[in-house]
């Protein structure tokens, strides 16, 4: 195993909805699903970057007790949570996929900073830039 961060998690209303949109959608491969308890661990990985994992947690019990979770919940979907990137070879191509997919973008694809990006957001609000850097960066 190599050293250093392996997994971030990120919340989610319901985990079978992220489930399907991650691994049929965006094409990510899913990694682990297990119950422990009223817990479940679900993490998917996307293929070239077979060392990390994206957890796909909903708030809930045992870590949160209820007016946690609904506050988490709320927050989630309003898109209040930090927002995640995706680096990709070619964003235009990337998006074009995901249209295809079925994703609603948030973004088209723009140049700015040298970078093309475009925007999106998970079923569950959870905000995503996909980024393109200028090559042999």
């Amino acid at each position: 195993m190599q050293p250093g961060i392996g997994v971030v998690g990120v919340f989610v209303r319901d985990q079978d909805e992220a489930k399907a949109f991650y691994v049929e959608q965006l094409g990510f491969a899913l990694h682990t699903d297990v119950k422990n308890g009223p817990f479940r661990w679900l993490t998917v990985q996307h293929p070239e970057q077979p060392g990390f994992q994206l957890g796909l947690f909903e708030p809930g019990p045992p870590l949160h007790d209820p007016a946690t979770e609904a506050s988490l919940r709320e927050l989630v979907a309003k898109g209040a949570m930090p927002g995640l990137v995706w680096h990709v070879r070619d964003c235009r191509a990337t998006v074009e996929r995901l249209r295809t997919a079925g994703v609603e973008l948030t973004q088209e694809p723009i140049e700015r900073f040298g970078n093309v990006d475009a925007g999106f957001r998970d079923p569950s609000g959870n905000g995503w830039k996909i980024i393109q850097h200028p090559e042999g960066a």
